[in-house]
């Protein structure tokens, strides 16, 4: 079972270097809100990579988060650093690789065109605010690997509604409860607009 989670949606460049061809972009923003799944807010606080990165975690380069890498921050030819806007990468592909031949008219043309990250949060913080969603603000992460992807979106937030929960062991009940009660309303809201979709009930 996957135990990471994936976030995207930022736009990648592809380029002609001297040794190689360069990908780059940033695969995470700073103090950047985003709404995930409609069941919180989440967003990205300074200093969030900067244990991965003095650690050395081994982060590799896919597509779509699976397959074999193109590029590995072991290897070499990966390059994660964290200045004031966020994580920026840049990886130098080799040319003859069949995998970069057959991704780079694809990146080019527009058709795999987002930078996303699989991490999982070693620390965050939940604020609940007086109206609204709960925010999460994830201060430190481990990184497993950063992709170009096809679809800039949030495909499964399961695994950070399971992170909500964790973190609320160390609440109050009554804020447990009431967050629970938040969280089936969304549900049942959300199983409402399918079924309506699917009837196509106006």
């Amino acid at each position: 079972m996957q135990q990471f989670e994936t976030r995207s949606g930022l736009p990648v460049e592809v380029r002609e270097g001297e040794t190689g061809l360069v990908v780059e972009g940033y695969a995470a923003l700073f103090d950047t809100p985003t709404n995930i799944g409609d069941a919180f807010i989440e967003q990205i606080a300074r200093g969030a990579f900067k244990s991965a990165l003095e650690r050395g975690d081994d982060v590799e380069f896919l597509i779509n988060h699976g397959g074999l890498p193109i590029a590995r921050s072991t290897a070499g030819n990966l390059y994660l650093e964290e200045d004031d806007k966020g994580l920026k990468m840049r990886a130098v592909l080799d040319r003859s690789d069949p995998d970069v031949m057959r991704i780079v008219p694809k990146m080019r043309a527009g058709m795999l065109d987002q930078m996303s990250f699989a991490f999982q949060a070693t620390g965050q913080r939940w604020d609940t605010p007086a109206e609204g969603m709960d925010v999460r603000t994830i201060t430190d992460v481990m990184l497993y690997d950063v992709s170009v992807v096809n679809r800039g979106a949030y495909p499964d937030t399961s695994i950070a509604l399971r992170s909500r929960e964790e973190a609320g062991k160390g609440d109050d009940a009554e804020r447990r409860e009431a967050w629970s009660r938040r969280k089936a309303i969304e549900d049942a809201r959300r199983a409402a607009e399918q079924e309506q979709k699917f009837r196509q009930i106006d």
